[in-house]
């Protein structure tokens, strides 16, 4: 919310003070233990990252619906391989998907390793997602660069701040993000709102705010095995994902509510999904990716 303090250091954290919102607290936890169990489902012994790999492919495919790009899990799949590449219109849509997806995969870290190095600042992350997604839909000038003008996307979530209170915003909550103490499924939910709400680029924000949650969902340790799918969730309810996420940008607190408790639900009901995955892979439904 635009209104909230910045986290500083040993200070007010406002990420964790939208923990305590009434229901966050049970639905935090319903979505942590799905997680938690999901990391001990027996493919993630040897065959994590073909898990990763297929369910990489149906959060790109699923994310790119969300978008208006209606392209299947084959197609992209296909492209991801080389065989084939994606045109223009939707097509092009799906690709930025796709490549946001495959950028992203190379910021995650292998399951079970132990913490170390140095991770890439969230807003330079958030810069070469949006570069990915947008080639081929936008601009080469505005390619990972702030807009400066109206955004051209998600009109159903009522007018965006000005471009400057946009990146304002954005910057703010990156930094809460990096230091907040609040649950990881909170500052993950909270940064995807707020890129929808103040959409900082002229187009593809939906694909990248969805890329960089779901790169937070396994950087936070929500789930480390980087395979929940709440993006299918959201697919088979745009209606319920758009207007939690209005009613988010309305900064009202009960619209707050709404999307934290709905976005552990998509976790929740992701992990699912993501377990479903795992076992097509233990049935040999997938090829093998050795390594």
């Amino acid at each position: 919310m635009s209104d909230r303090r910045t986290s500083t250091p040993g200070g007010h954290d406002p990420l964790a003070d939208l923990a305590t919102l009434p229901g966050v607290a049970d639905a935090v936890d319903a979505a942590r233990t799905a997680c938690e169990e999901l990391r001990w489902h027996e493919a993630f012994r040897r065959r994590w990252r073909e898990v990763r790999a297929e369910t990489g492919l149906r959060a790109a495919a699923a994310s790119a619906t969300l978008d208006g790009a209606p392209v299947g899990v084959e197609a992209l799949r296909a492209w991801a391989t080389g065989a084939s590449g994606p045109g223009g219109g939707v097509e092009a849509v799906a690709g930025g998907a796709l490549r946001a997806q495959a950028l992203l995969e190379r910021h995650l870290p292998d399951l079970g390793a132990r913490p170390g190095g140095v991770a890439v600042p969230l807003p330079q992350v958030l810069a070469r997602l949006h570069a990915a997604a947008g080639a081929g839909v936008l601009l080469d000038g505005d390619l990972g660069r702030p807009r400066t003008g109206a955004p051209g996307d998600l009109r159903g979530l009522g007018e965006a701040p000005p471009p400057a209170v946009a990146s304002d915003r954005v910057a703010a909550v990156l930094r809460d993000a990096a230091v907040s103490r609040a649950p990881g499924l909170v500052v993950t939910a909270v940064v995807h709102a707020e890129l929808l709400a103040v959409r900082p680029f002229a187009g593809a924000n939906g694909v990248v705010a969805r890329a960089l949650s779901r790169l937070l969902t396994t950087r936070t340790g929500l789930d480390p095995t980087g395979t929940v799918l709440p993006e299918e969730v959201w697919r088979d309810a745009p209606p319920a994902y758009v207007a939690t996420a209005a009613r988010y940008a309305a900064e009202d607190v009960d619209g707050v509510t709404a999307w934290l408790v709905g976005y552990a639900d998509a976790v929740r009901r992701g992990a699912g999904l993501a377990r479903g995955v795992a076992d097509e892979v233990l049935a040999g439904r997938h090829a093998r990716r050795d390594g």
